[in-house]
Order: structure tokens, then sequence, then C-alpha cells
């Protein structure tokens, strides 16, 4: 909108230290003729003040204004809070209202910010931990000067964690007024971490420490169901507002996810906060290996250097050097070699392991027929095992005519191939992590050295994830009862290691081969796993099919939305979502499940939910601001103030009016032309003369 205005303006002709002076003698002059009485002295007054007119040189000023909006911002707050109860409904009728009122305002412009949890973010520039209005307004207000912002409106439930508290920490000194979301008195029970492990020994006692707290109650007791893998849940009676301990165990190494679940109360604001997530990494002590080598051979070196070489495996090695049919007449007091600990291994002991290998080994009386018993009932229980074969194996002093052979996946046929093959993955070894990306498995033909001996044998059961000579399984695997078993048909192993024919990835194959044995998570077959980058999640699903199906991605607010995954590897499928909500995920394809934390695990957004008015109140006072309960029924008017004027009252909130412009033109006008002033000068002098001369 364009205006005039008019003004009037004086360029002297004469400094200001001569025209003051020169003023001044006027005055004197015609005060001195007034009381002298002298004739014609209202002419002399004439041509003495047009001559100081003259000097002072006035000019009429039109000026031709275009008016600058001023900016106010509207900051709607979409974070996850703000969808329990009606919260979400009053919110789009506080905009609707507020966005009606505005438009009514001359010189204005509205700007309208919608900020979830997963959009904002702090002033470094990282996701914001909780919900961030005030960053979102400062990037709002980035292309602004700060004289053309005229106030921030805040539709939100008052959680709001980056509030600032002060008006020079806020940065402008413009209005911040606040439409409250929620109910007065609003009634809550939550739970309240005071010591969350982040990491816990496997198989050992790991505290976690709590409080319950109720907005309502604060006394009294509360259950509360602790949740951890592979444990039933266990519900323990809290009382309520007092320090609380739990101890729970972990079962397997990685990442596991503990909950403390607390039961609800009637009429609650939301049970969402009643739900407390743990990530916890379990780390082994130590890795637990018993490697019974049946004989000297040459492969030995190989097993021992490849479980040696992991920090965490604690392995204790046994190689038979005398069984005890050797009678050879030596002395016993002549002989060096310690006798093996049958008993103290395999019954006091058997449980302390977490892998037993047998390498090479045969019948010879060594450990009698109830220890195999044991180790057997050990691994059905839980345990592994790992047969590395040799010649032996395929004869009637192989393992598999023991009690162990009923675990086993292969049953050998008797016969021992002794010729140069290739060893080729299979169509399982190509999904399977185990094998699926060592160096050329997805070859058709990998550049690995050749073996050259293998027991022959056939695999009813197990996956097959390598084959060897003319396709017969070198390289199987099985999940029997709760444990696992694994065979690898050759003892020649050790060629890849000394890079015969270029060699190949021995150490790594045998490195996962252990550690799936011992069930690491990251060598599943079957898995989900899901990542989380800012508000986008990557979904994998591992599997030894090519289906790639669908999984349901559960939010921590408890909605569901489906996700179609797309077949990208042998075995493996995966997709990318947005997500909005911060906090925990569940994701599921019916059958495998697994979690993922986006942003802050147990957000502060939940943590006290309950509409206030703490959090605001500062900035809202030292901005001149104020606050309106939504649910009153009654919205505030809007007025445009000036700045030095109150920003807000009963019913109504200001805005700042700065009246800003910017100048389109300017008309300048003389009052008082040179013409004009040489006619007023002149003829004021002749009338002074005429009046003299009479």
């Amino acid at each position: 909108m364009t205006a005039t205005v008019t003004d009037i303006a004086f360029s002297p002709l004469l400094p200001l230290w001569l025209l003051i002076p020169f003023a001044a003698i006027i005055v004197l002059l015609i005060i001195y003729g007034v009381v002298r009485g002298a004739p014609g002295m209202a002419w002399r007054t004439l041509v003495l003040a047009a001559l100081a007119l003259a000097m002072a040189n006035p000019s009429l000023i039109e000026e031709r204004r275009e008016a600058l909006p001023d900016i106010a911002l509207i900051v709607v707050d979409e974070s996850a809070s703000q969808t329990i109860g009606e919260r979400d409904e009053q919110t789009q009728v506080a905009l609707d209202a507020m966005l009606e009122r505005f438009e009514r305002l001359n010189n204005l412009e509205t700007r309208v910010v919608t900020v979830d949890a997963l959009s904002a973010l702090d002033d470094d520039g990282l996701p914001a931990s909780g919900t961030a209005l005030f960053a979102p307004i400062r990037q709002a207000l980035a292309d602004v000067p700060r004289e053309a912002v005229s106030g921030a409106v805040l539709i939100t439930d008052g959680e709001v964690h980056d509030a600032p508290e002060t008006l020079e920490a806020f940065g402008v000194d413009a209005p911040v007024h606040v439409l409250l979301t929620g109910e007065r008195q609003e009634v809550d029970r939550r739970l309240v971490l005071l010591e969350a492990p982040r990491y816990g020994i496997v198989d050992q006692p790991t505290k976690v420490a709590f409080r319950v707290e109720d907005s309502n109650d604060p006394t009294g007791t509360a259950e509360v169901t602790l949740t951890s893998p592979g444990v039933s849940p266990v519900t323990h009676t809290v009382p309520i507002g007092q320090r609380y301990e739990i101890y729970f165990s972990l079962d397997r190494a990685g990442m596991s996810m503990v909950e403390l679940d607390l039961a609800a109360r009637p009429n609650e604001l939301t049970d969402i906060n009643n739900r407390v997530v743990l990530a916890v990494n379990g780390v082994r002590e130590d890795l637990k290996v018993l490697l019974i080598t049946g004989e000297v051979h040459t492969g030995e070196r190989v097993w021992r250097n490849t479980l040696k070489a992991d920090p965490a495996v604690e392995l204790v090695h046994f190689t038979i050097l005398r069984p005890p049919e050797k009678q050879d007449g030596t002395p016993i007091r002549e002989l060096s070699l310690i006798s093996f600990p049958v008993r103290e291994l395999f019954e006091m002991k058997l449980l302390d392991f977490d892998l037993i290998i047998f390498d090479r080994y045969r019948k010879r009386g060594v450990i009698p027929e109830q220890y195999l018993e044991n180790i057997a009932e050990y691994v059905l229980e839980g345990g592994a095992m790992l047969v590395a074969a040799g010649p032996d194996f395929g004869t009637q002093l192989g393992l598999h005519t023991t009690v162990l052979g009923d675990l086993m996946p292969a049953i050998p046929t008797g016969d021992v191939t002794e010729y140069g093959y290739n060893i080729l993955p299979t169509d399982t070894g190509r999904r399977h992590p185990v094998t699926a990306d060592l160096p050329g498995a997805q070859d058709e033909l990998p550049a690995w050295g050749r073996w050259f001996r293998q027991v022959d044998a056939t695999a009813p059961t197990g996956e097959v994830l390598l084959d060897g000579y003319e396709g017969q399984p070198l390289l199987i695997l099985q999940r029997v009862g709760e444990g696992r078993v694994a065979q690898l048909l050759s003892d020649h192993a050790w060629l890849w290691a000394r890079g015969y024919e270029g060699g190949g990835p021995q150490q790594e194959l045998l490195r996962r081969l252990a550690h799936w044995l011992m069930k690491e998570p990251e060598l599943e077959e079957n898995a989900i796993r899901v990542s989380a980058i800012g508000n986008r999640l990557t979904i994998i699903r591992q599997s030894l099919d090519d289906q790639a199906g669908e999984v349901t991605v559960i939010a921590p607010s408890g909605e569901q939305a489906t996700a179609t995954l797309t077949n990208d590897a042998p075995g493996r499928s995966s997709t990318e979502i947005r997500v909005s909500e911060a906090g925990l995920y569940r994701v599921t394809d019916g059958d495998l499940e697994t979690i993922v934390t986006v942003g802050e695990l147990n957000p502060r957004e939940w943590r006290d939910p309950r509409a206030k008015t703490e959090m605001l109140q500062p900035i809202v006072e030292a901005t001149g601001g104020g606050i309106t309960w939504i649910s009153d029924e009654r919205l505030p008017t809007v007025r445009q103030v000036a700045a030095e004027r109150d920003r807000s009252g009963q019913g109504w909130i200001g805005v700042l009016d700065h009246g800003r412009f910017v100048v389109r033109g300017i008309d300048n006008t003389p009052l008082l032309p040179a013409w004009l002033a040489l006619l007023l000068i002149v003829g004021g002098l002749a009338m002074a003369w005429r009046a003299e001369g009479r």
C-alpha cells in the first residue's frame, strides 16, 4: 500500500552558527524599532522577516511511501504428545481462528511453522531432544530483520524443551503468546529411570533403578513388569514415589532390549510413558571354547590360531597324543604327558563352555559314552558343537556312531575322496550370513584354492552352505533343541591358510562359523534388521528364501503401518520409510520381530506429557505475551500495538506494528521562491521609505 506524507523542511543558506546570530539581530532590531516608535515599522518587520525566512530556505516535502509488512509467526506443535486426547482437534481450531484474525490486520504477513518431534533441529543443527519450538522459530526468522518481527503465537501443550528464559536469550523483542492445548489438572502415572545400564555381562545380574510417579496419588503401590530376552516376564509390586531396583540377566551377546511396564491407572492421560525400554549391550566376559584334537595333524594349528586371534575367546585345547590302548612299555614315571581330565571337563565344568569343537576326533576310549551323553544333553539345552571331520569320521570309529550322531545333520557313506576339488557355495550358502559375504562367494566359481580330501556323506537334514567334490555337502549347519551343530567334512582348511593356489577366506569362515554356533545376532540366517538415521528407517529382512513380503511397523504411540520389501540380493530384501515419532519402533513380519529407536529411546516428550505452563512462562512474561487455555472455549482477539504499549490483556493478544516503509518518491516545493523573497524585500523597503516620508 502506497501513501503520501507531507512535511516542511528547512535548508539554511548559511551555517547555523551564522544564521542564529543573524536571526537574533533581526529580532533585536524589530524590538528596538517598536520601542522607539519608528514610522513604517510594520513594513520594516515584513522586510526583516522575509530576509530571515529566505536565509532559512523552507520547502514543502511530499514523500510517496510504500508500507513494508511486519512478520508474525504461528507455530504449530505437532509433536507426539499433541496426539493425546483432543489436543490435535484443539490445535486445528486454534490455528483456523488465528489465521482468520491475522488476515484482518493491515500490513502484516503471517507465516505458519509446523514442528514435529523429528523435524526440529537444535541450535547446533542436530536432532532436537524432546520438543523444540524455538529453534524452528529462529530458522523461520533467519531472513527477517529483527525490527520487522511482530510476534509469535505458539499452539502447543506446553511440553517445550528449548524455551529461552530471558529476552536476551530469545534474541527478538517481540511478544510470544501461547495457546495451550489439553485440559487443566490432567492425571498421569509414569516411570522415571534413575539408573539405566548401557552394558551388561551375559548371564550375570545387571541392575536397573527407577521410580514410579503419580500426579494424583503420591503414595501407595503399583505393579511393574520386567521383560528381558530369554526370560518369562516378572511382575514386581513397587511403592510409588520411592527408588526401586530390579536385577535381570542377559542371555546373549549383542544389543538386547529390556522393558519395564507400569500397570495403568483408571482415567490416566496416556499409558505410553508407562513403559521404559533399555537398550543394553550384552558383553560376554569371555567366550569359552573347548577344542579337542584327536591326533596331531597339519590343520591343528589352524583352529588354534583362528580361535586365539579373537581376544574374546578363552580357549582350552587338548590334543590326544597317547590314547589308553597305546602300550609301549614306557614306565609311567617317565611320561611327561598329563592325563586327559575327562570327568572335570565333561561332568563338572561342561556347562562353562560356549562351544565344543571335535577336530579329527575318533573313538579311542578317551571319552566314555556316558560323557558323550552329557555333551548331547548340553547341546540340546542350548550348547554348541562343531565337528571338523578327518578320514576316520567315515569309519566305525567316527563320532557319528555315538549318541552325538543323532545330533549331526550329515551321515557319512563310508568313503573318503582324496582328489582336488573346488569349493562352491550352495544357493543357501549365498544367502546365509556365515558364507554369503565371504570374498568371492557370490561369484559363479569363487577364486578359492582347492582342497584334496573330503568325507563323503549325505545331509538329509540341516542347511548345506558349501559343496565339495561332485556337489557333495562340505559344510552343514543345524539347530537341534535349543542348541546348534555344525559339520565341516574335511580337514584341509589349512590349505587356504597357507595360500595354496591363492588360498581362501579360511580365517573369516572359521570365525563366522564359531560365532554363529555361539548365537551371535549378526549371523542369524532369518532375521529382521532395522537401522535409524534421522527420521528414516532402513529395514532389511535376512532370509534363506527370496520372498520379499511385507513387514508391519508399530510406532511408539501404537499406530501401525505396512511396508513392502524389495529383493536386492540373494536372501535379502529391504525398504526405507519415513517416520514421524521419536521413541521405540517394532518391526515384524508375523514370525520375526525386532525393535529400533528413533531419536531418544525414552523421549523427554513422554516423561510428563501433562499440559503445563511452567516451561513457557518465563519467555512469555519477558516478552509481554499471554497464555490462553484453548479448553476455556474463548480464544483471544488480536490487536496491532506499538512497541511501548501493553502487548496482551484480558481476552486479547497483541502483535507489534513497527510502521515500517520504504520511500518510492519525493517532491520538493520551495515555500519562498527567490522572486517572491525579492518582491517582499524590495516592496517592503519601498513602503517603509514612503511611510517615513510622510
